[in-house]
């Protein structure tokens, strides 16, 4: 590990949460894939810390068959159930029951505007955001509202900042980070 200033919230002690904070975080990502695997941890995130969603990575891949949203949308309750009693994940019954959801609701957006980072595009203008210490923003608002209306769940204005801030619309990186454009 070098020893680069990073972020505060970046724990140098957890291998895992380096490489993501240099290699992920931030980095302008907007593969229907990725944004969707995105948005599904980052509602598994709310009420948690991202490390622990982080770590749980590998096995919600597992659970949710690579983040298909095809799939995940045709869930039946029997899935739903066995995903609860799934050690590997974080195991919130809203959360489990809301990914279906959403997952539908995702591939109706996909439908309507061919991609969802086009979706995203009807919000934003396409240029990096940057800006440090907030938690939401007039653009996250605008999303999460509209994704609310559209039928998701775990889809709040702070959730949404931090889904924009992993995959680079937002960025955060600390003002002595040693990614911060901010320097």
């Amino acid at each position: 590990m070098s020893d680069k200033k990073r972020c505060f919230w970046c724990n140098l002690k957890n291998p895992v949460y380096v490489q993501y904070h240099d290699d992920e975080w931030g980095e302008p990502r907007f593969d229907d894939k990725y944004l969707f695997e995105m948005l599904v941890l980052e509602g598994f995130q709310a009420g948690l810390s991202w490390e622990c969603v982080l770590n749980k990575r590998e096995e919600f891949r597992k659970a949710f068959d690579s983040f298909d949203w095809v799939k995940i949308a045709e869930y039946s309750d029997e899935k739903l159930e066995e995903l609860y009693q799934n050690k590997g994940i974080i195991r919130n019954r809203r959360k489990i029951i809301a990914t279906r959801k959403n997952a539908a609701v995702y591939r109706d957006i996909l439908s309507e505007f061919g991609s969802f980072y086009l979706y995203l595009r009807s919000f934003w203008d396409g240029n990096t955001v940057i800006e440090n210490d907030k938690t939401s923003s007039p653009l996250s608002d605008a999303i999460s509202c509209d994704l609310k209306e559209r039928g998701m769940g775990f889809v709040g204005t702070t959730i949404i900042y931090s889904f924009l801030q992993a995959i680079g619309i937002i960025d955060s990186h600390d003002s002595e980070c040693y990614k911060s454009k901010l320097n």
